[in-house]
């Protein structure tokens, strides 16, 4: 499994995977919404630095899992994206629910 996370005072860090197709947003869906249920996550981070390729069902697992945290009063961001991801954002309209950096 490419992705990775880590967990801190409150806050979930996502790391995506190089390619986050739908086989990889399914996996990372259930792991993400399990850690979200099971600890405390104030703060929601994408770390987009090795992704390379995200098609809608990426988008999905953001939105979703963004959801979820801003539910519960958290806040979610997305870190470290290169062109090609920066422009997924653009135009699909994510930069105006997730604070990017």
């Amino acid at each position: 499994m490419e992705h990775r996370y880590e967990r801190e005072y409150g806050c979930l860090i996502l790391r995506m995977p190089r390619e986050l197709d739908h086989h990889q947003a399914e996996i990372l869906k259930e792991e993400a919404d399990e850690l979200i249920q099971n600890y405390p996550v104030r703060s929601l981070v994408f770390d987009f630095t090795d992704t390379q390729f995200m098609d809608s069902s990426g988008i999905g697992v953001i939105i979703g899992r963004g959801k979820n945290v801003r539910f519960s009063g958290g806040y979610v961001r997305a870190v470290h994206l290169n062109g090609q991801i920066q422009r997924i954002f653009q135009l699909s309209g994510l930069r105006k629910i997730i604070e990017v950096e």
